[in-house]
């Protein structure tokens, strides 16, 4: 199934990044597996209908939750597989430049980039065949992807109805824009999170060697407080830290909750009258979540998409809290400042941020 891509080219000339994204757009376009095989009149009609929904979709968000009622509206791209490779490709490129060590010399540096690209080809492929669409805000003016094959491929898997699917997906997406977009330091304050995270990283990309000890003494001692079931992804590269690297990574993780989790309890929340089978659809998409093969639960755990699936949940139960305790406008006080945010910690917790931020 074939879909308008937004293909650009990679950024070039600029400080080096940790990644070769050109390496790794090029492995995963050669990796990715096809789509789903409809009728061209089929097709063109998910397309245009994808791309009509945006800005009503844009507007039930709004009215819902208070924010970017100035805003512009914007359309949607559509695209295809190869086309959602190439434009996340992109947006992390834009995300990581400059990020290589400097300390690194020059060839080293352009064989680890080399390297790292080909492993993030592979998981870029894996992913294609999974996301439904993606709200990419460092592309330039940010871009909102839907990735027609996927959701047409995950609507025929449920038996549910195409169009409710549809708008539901959009909903979810254009929440994640107006995250971005009616949040003007949002941006600004991720991007800095990931830069800092990479920043805290140098010394131990390049004092690796010597540290190997240290970090296996220390990820023992700490293995024997954590439960086996809590050592995912992120668990396990959280024993190899250390502390300044954790914190970072807390506040990502916090941050990427709550995005998540807000943008789930959102496309429920907007109700029925505009998805009538809303229930239906949570209901079969959060079994779908939890499925697939021994094969695709361990490349999706390997891959952290497990971890991200909790995020889900965990974020959406507290956007509910803090709606139910406070409504709508009070849970806006989240996007007032970075200070407002959630911590990790709160996350689990709702009525810890609740006390902070409005005692």
């Amino acid at each position: 199934m074939n879909a308008g891509n937004a293909a650009r080219s990679l950024p070039a000339g600029g400080p080096p990044s940790p990644v070769d994204w050109s390496v790794a757009a090029s492995t995963a376009q050669r990796l990715i597996r096809s789509g789903p095989s409809v009728p061209r009149a089929e097709a063109d009609a998910v397309v245009r209908e994808l791309r009509d929904m945006t800005g009503p979709a844009e507007l039930h968000v709004r009215e819902l939750t208070g924010l970017g009622h100035d805003l512009p509206l914007h359309e949607g791209t559509v695209v295809d597989r190869h086309g959602w490779v190439r434009a996340a490709s992109e947006g992390l490129a834009l995300l990581t430049e400059g990020a290589m060590p400097a300390t690194l010399p020059g060839p080293l540096a352009g064989v680890l980039a080399g390297t790292a690209g080909v492993q993030a080809g592979m998981v870029l492929a894996f992913l294609s065949s999974r996301v439904l669409g993606q709200y990419d805000p460092f592309g330039a003016g940010g871009r909102l992807l839907l990735v027609a094959p996927n959701i047409v491929a995950a609507r025929q898997a449920m038996d549910v109805p195409a169009s409710d699917f549809s708008m539901w997906v959009c909903l979810h997406e254009v929440t994640h824009r107006l995250q971005f977009t009616a949040v003007p330091w949002l941006r600004d304050y991720f991007s800095g999170q990931v830069g800092q995270l990479v920043s805290v990283m140098d010394d131990t990309a390049v004092g690796a060697f010597n540290r190997i000890p240290e970090m296996v003494r220390s990820a023992r001692d700490r293995l024997k407080t954590v439960r086996p079931v809590e050592v995912g992804p992120t668990a396990l590269m959280e024993l190899i830290q250390s502390p300044e690297q954790r914190a970072v990574l807390d506040r990502l993780v916090a941050l990427s909750t709550l995005l998540e989790g807000h943008a789930d309890h959102v496309m429920d929340a907007v109700g029925p009258v505009v998805v009538p089978s809303v229930t239906t659809l949570r209901t079969r998409f959060t079994a779908r979540r939890k499925g697939g093969g021994v094969l695709d639960r361990v490349l999706r755990a390997v891959l952290g998409v497990e971890a991200k699936i909790r995020q889900y949940a965990e974020g959406a139960a507290f956007t509910r809290h803090v709606v139910d305790a406070v409504g709508m406008p009070g849970f806006n006080e989240v996007w007032t400042s970075p200070e407002t945010l959630p911590s990790r910690a709160e996350i689990a917790d709702p009525d810890a941020w609740l006390r902070r931020v409005r005692p």
